[in-house]
C-alpha cells in the first residue's frame, strides 16, 4: 500500500505548497492592487454626437462607440445570453469560480497549452480596466485578485452593469447598447431572443464571430448561445426551437442588412457635423471625443437631405452635360482570369462616394461591359451604356478607353439598372437659413465631403459676379434713385489715364444694349452697364462703405467701378446672410449652426441666444428700401434671368443670378419671406466652366431643387408695402413704380386763386401759364448728381454678368 500512498502524500504536499506560495504571492499583491475609483465613479469613454435640430444623429466623433445603459433598461434575454455564455453561475460565486477554474485547467493540461481560460465575468471586468490580455499566470493572478476586491465592494448587478457598458464588441461598439444599433440598429428592449443570443456570443472574439464579416462562424456561436441558454434554463424549449431556426449565416446576413442600410441612409450632414466638432473642440479640447458631449445644430433633416440631393443631382447633370473623360485608372490583369481576392485588393484602393461604386473592368465592347464588385459581377449594357459610349469605341483614344482592368464608376439607377458614371471634378455648395434669426436649415459644402473636405460654404471665398448687384442697387436708393429711374444701356469706355492702368471696356453679358431703361429692368435683366453708370454716380466709396451694413467685409470689396459686376470677395454663408436681410425687411442677422450642447449627464452647458429680425436684431436698412428691391428681385424670377424658378409656381420668390468672367463661378441666390438659399458651382481651383454654364444654367436648378422640397405645402408669404412709398411713372411710361417720398418729383405749384377764377369763367380771358410756373415731371435727380463723381484711381480687371 504504501507505493500507493506516497504519489498521493506528494501530490497533497505540492498542493499545499502552491496553497501556501499562492498565499504568500497573495498577501504581497494585494496592498499593490490598484484602486476601484474607476469602478465606483464609473465615467466611461463616449464620443462626441452630432445631431439634427429635430433629434436625429449626423455624425459621431471619438474612437470608441458607446451608449451607457443602467441594468434595470436590460432586457432579461440578453442578460441571461450574456450569463449563458459567459458565465452560468455568475450569481452564485464570488468573482472566482473554482469549478470554471479546474474545468479549464484540466482542459489545458490535457491540451498541453493554455488556450482555455476560465474567467468569470468579474474577472473580464477586471481586465478590462485594469490588466492587457496577456496570456500569462502572473497577469491571471493579478485577475483573480482584482475580481475578489471587486466583488466585495460592489454588487452583482454593479458589476454586470459594468461589463454590459464596457465590453468590445466589433464594428466600433464598446456595450451592447450600441452593438445593437450598429449590428441591428435597434435599441436593446426591442433585440429578439436569437438577436441577443448573437450579440452574447461576441465577447469572446468580435472579429471572428462578427455577424457582418463572417455570417458563418457568427451563426454557430449563436447556435451554441442558445444551447447553453437550453441547459441552464433559461429558456424554454419551444423558444429555444423558435430562435434556432432562424440562427443561419442566411438570416445573419438579412437581419444584419439592416444595419448597414440604416448606414448607407445616414443623413448627409457630414460639412455641418464638422463645423460643430471644431466648436467642441475649441471649447473642451481633445476632451470633448470622450465627454459624450451632444452637439444640436440648427438644420432640419427635411432640409438637409433635399440640399444634399439638390446639389448632387445638379452636379451629376453639369458634369454629363460636359461629357465622359474615361477611366480612373487602370490595373494590370490576367488576360484569361482573375481572383476575387486579387480584385478585391485593386479595388480597395478606390473609395466609394455614395452611390458612385468602383467596378473593375472584366470585359468591354461597344455593346456591353462586364464588371466587378465585392465578389459580384454586373452587366451593363443599352442605356447603362450611353454616358459613357464614346470611350468604348474603337476611335477612342487608348489612355481613356474603357477596357479590361480599367477602374470605373457604376451606379444603380433604379428601375432603369446600372449605369456607368464617374465622379465629377466640379464643385458646388448651398447653404439655407431662416431670414428671422439666421439658424442654418441645411449646409452642403461640397460635393462629397470624403473626397474634398474644405468647406466651400464657409470658406470658399469667391467672386460673386452679378449676385452682388443687390447692395449696389440698395444703396443706389439712399441716394435717391427709385427702381423707375432710367439709366442707359449703352457702351462704356474709360482710358488709361481715368483707370491708372489699362483702358477698360466693360460689356454687357450677350454684347448687346438696349438703350434707356430702368433699374427695375436693368437688374431683371442683369444689365453691367446700367450698374456701373449707377455706381458711378453714387460713388464707389458710398456702395464700399453701404455694403458693411449687410454683414460684408468692405475692405474685400475695393472702391472701384468694377464692384458693380461683382469682382470683390465673398463666401456662400456671407451671401446668405446678405440676402436675408431684404428677405426680413431690413434686419441684419448673423446666421449660426449649432442651437445647443449638453454634456455627458444631458445638462445643458451651451444655448445660442440669436438677434431676431423685429426684435432683438439691428435695423440696417430702411424698410422701403427692402421693399423696394425685393420687388425688383421678384421681376429677376418673373421675367428676368431666373424664370426656371417660375416652375416652382409660387408668387413669392426673388433673386439674383451671377455669372463670373470666364464662367469661374455660376450663383444663384434667392428667398421667400420664410427662407433664403444660395447655390453655387465652380471648380475648387477656378477654371472655366464652360460656355453657357451661367448661375441661370448651373446654379439655379440646384437652388429650384432645394426650393421645391423645403417649401413644400409652405403657404405663400406677401410683405406689405411700408409707409413712405408714393406711386410715381416709371421714366419710360412703362409702368406705375413706387419711390421714397421724399424723393419724389414736386407737385405743380396752385395757381393764385383770382387766377384760378379767371380760368374757370367761360368768357374769360385765354391766358397761358407763365413760363416759370410750367411743372417739370421728369424724375428727380439724386443728390450725388448735383456734383461730378470723383475719378478714379484704379479699376482693376472686371468681370461680367
Amino acid at each position: 500500500m504504501r507505493w500507493v500512498l506516497y504519489p498521493i502524500a506528494a501530490l497533497l504536499a505540492l498542493a499545499i505548497l502552491g496553497l501556501a506560495t499562492l498565499a504568500a504571492v497573495s498577501l504581497f499583491a494585494w496592498p499593490n492592487l490598484p484602486s476601484l475609483e474607476s469602478l465606483t465613479d464609473y465615467r466611461p469613454r463616449i464620443p462626441l454626437r452630432v445631431y439634427t435640430s429635430d433629434g436625429h444623429l449626423l455624425a459621431e466623433f471619438g474612437e470608441e462607440r458607446r451608449d451607457v445603459v443602467r441594468i434595470a433598461e436590460v432586457p432579461s434575454a440578453l442578460k441571461h445570453a450574456i450569463l449563458a455564455a459567459e458565465d452560468e453561475r455568475f450569481y452564485e460565486h464570488a468573482g472566482v469560480d473554482p469549478l470554471g477554474i479546474a474545468r479549464a485547467a484540466l482542459a489545458n493540461l490535457t491540451s498541453g497549452g493554455r488556450g482555455q481560460g476560465a474567467s468569470t465575468i468579474t474577472m473580464q471586468v477586471a481586465r478590462n480596466f485594469f490588466l492587457t490580455r496577456e496570456k500569462t499566470y502572473n497577469r491571471k493572478l493579478y485577475e483573480i485578485l482584482l475580481a475578489l476586491k471587486i466583488e466585495r465592494e460592489l454588487s452583482k448587478d454593479q458589476i454586470l452593469e459594468l461589463y454590459i457598458n464596457q465590453i468590445y464588441l466589433g464594428q466600433r461598439a464598446y456595450g451592447f447598447a450600441v452593438a445593437a444599433r450598429a449590428y441591428y440598429g435597434k435599441t436593446l428592449d426591442a433585440l429578439s431572443l436569437a438577436e441577443a443570443a448573437m450579440l452574447a456570443g461576441l465577447p469572446k472574439a468580435p472579429s471572428a464571430y462578427n455577424p457582418v464579416v463572417n455570417p458563418a462562424r457568427a451563426a454557430v456561436r449563436q447556435q451554441y448561445v442558445l444551447r447553453r441558454m437550453l441547459e441552464a434554463g433559461f429558456i424554454r424549449q419551444t423558444d429555444f426551437e423558435a430562435a434556432i431556426a432562424v440562427a443561419t449565416p442566411t438570416r445573419s446576413q438579412r437581419d444584419t442588412a439592416v444595419a448597414r442600410k440604416q448606414h448607407a441612409d445616414n443623413i448627409h450632414g457630414e460639412y455641418v457635423a464638422e463645423m460643430a466638432r471644431q466648436i467642441a473642440v475649441e471649447q473642451f479640447g481633445e476632451q470633448a471625443y470622450e465627454l459624450g458631449i451632444r452637439i444640436f445644430t440648427t438644420v432640419t433633416r427635411k432640409d438637409q437631405e433635399a440640399a444634399y440631393a439638390a446639389l448632387r443631382k445638379g452636379v451629376t447633370d453639369y458634369d454629363r452635360r460636359h461629357g465622359y473623360r474615361g477611366p480612373e485608372a487602370f490595373a494590370s490583369l490576367a488576360a484569361d482570369s482573375a481572383s476575387d481576392e486579387q480584385l478585391d485588393e485593386v479595388l480597395a484602393e478606390h473609395s466609394d462616394y455614395d452611390d458612385l461604386l468602383a467596378a473593375v473592368v472584366l470585359q468591354a465592347t461597344p455593346k456591353q461591359v462586364k464588371v466587378y464588385r465585392r465578389g459580384e459581377e454586373i452587366t451593363i449594357s443599352a442605356n447603362g451604356l450611353r454616358f459613357a459610349a464614346p470611350m468604348l469605341a474603337d476611335k477612342a483614344p487608348q489612355a481613356r478607353r474603357i477596357r479590361r482592368g480599367a477602374i470605373v464608376r457604376i451606379r444603380d439607377n433604379g428601375d432603369k439598372g446600372w449605369e456607368i458614371a464617374q465622379v465629377p471634378e466640379v464643385q458646388s455648395a448651398l447653404v439655407s437659413i431662416d431670414p428671422r434669426d439666421g439658424a442654418i436649415r441645411a449646409l452642403v459644402g461640397g460635393f462629397d465631403f470624403n473626397r474634398n473636405k474644405f468647406n466651400h460654404v464657409t470658406q470658399g471665398q469667391r467672386q460673386p459676379g452679378s449676385s452682388f448687384k443687390p447692395f449696389i442697387y440698395s444703396a443706389a436708393l439712399e441716394r435717391g434713385y427709385g427702381p423707375g429711374h432710367v439709366v442707359a444701356d449703352e457702351p462704356l469706355y474709360f482710358p488709361a489715364g481715368v483707370t491708372g492702368s489699362q483702358a477698360w471696356e466693360p460689356k454687357n453679358y450677350d454684347g448687346k444694349y438696349s438703350g434707356p431703361m430702368t433699374l427695375r429692368e436693368g437688374l431683371a435683366r442683369s444689365k453691367n452697364m446700367v450698374s456701373i453708370r449707377v455706381l458711378e454716380d453714387i460713388t464707389p466709396q458710398f456702395a464700399q462703405d453701404y455694403v458693411g451694413r449687410f454683414g460684408f467685409d468692405s475692405s474685400k470689396h475695393p472702391p472701384y467701378l468694377t464692384m458693380a459686376l461683382g469682382a470683390g470677395s465673398v463666401t456662400p454663408w456671407e451671401l446668405a446672410g446678405g440676402y436675408a436681410v431684404f428677405a426680413n425687411g431690413g434686419f441684419r442677422i448673423n446666421p449660426y449652426v449649432v442651437k445647443e450642447i449638453y454634456d455627458g449627464n444631458g445638462k445643458l452647458i451651451a444655448r445660442t441666444d440669436p438677434v431676431v429680425a423685429g426684435e432683438s436684431a439691428p435695423r440696417v436698412l430702411d424698410p422701403r428700401n427692402a421693399w423696394l428691391v425685393d420687388s425688383m428681385l421678384q421681376d429677376v424670377v418673373t421675367h428676368g434671368t431666373a424664370t426656371r424658378a417660375r416652375s416652382l409656381k409660387r408668387n413669392d420668390l426673388a433673386g439674383k443670378t451671377g455669372t463670373t468672367n470666364d464662367y469661374l463661378d455660376a450663383w444663384f441666390c434667392g428667398y421667400n419671406p420664410d427662407l433664403v438659399a444660395v447655390s453655387w458651382v465652380g471648380f475648387s481651383q477656378p477654371r472655366n466652366l464652360g460656355r453657357g454654364e451661367t448661375g441661370g444654367a448651373a446654379a439655379l436648378p440646384i437652388w429650384i431643387s432645394y426650393m421645391s422640397a423645403a417649401l413644400a405645402g409652405a403657404p405663400e408669404v406677401q410683405r406689405p408695402r411700408p409707409d413712405g412709398l408714393i406711386e410715381v411713372q416709371a421714366g419710360d411710361g412703362s409702368r406705375t413704380d413706387y419711390q421714397y417720398a421724399e424723393y419724389a418729383p414736386p407737385e405743380p405749384p396752385l395757381a393764385p386763386e383770382w387766377l384760378r377764377d379767371m380760368f374757370a369763367s367761360e368768357d374769360g380771358p385765354a391766358l397761358e401759364a407763365p413760363e416759370e410756373a410750367t411743372p417739370s415731371f421728369a424724375p428727380r435727380p439724386p443728390p450725388s448728381a448735383q456734383a461730378p463723381a470723383p475719378v478714379v484711381d484704379r479699376i482693376p480687371v472686371p468681370i461680367r454678368r
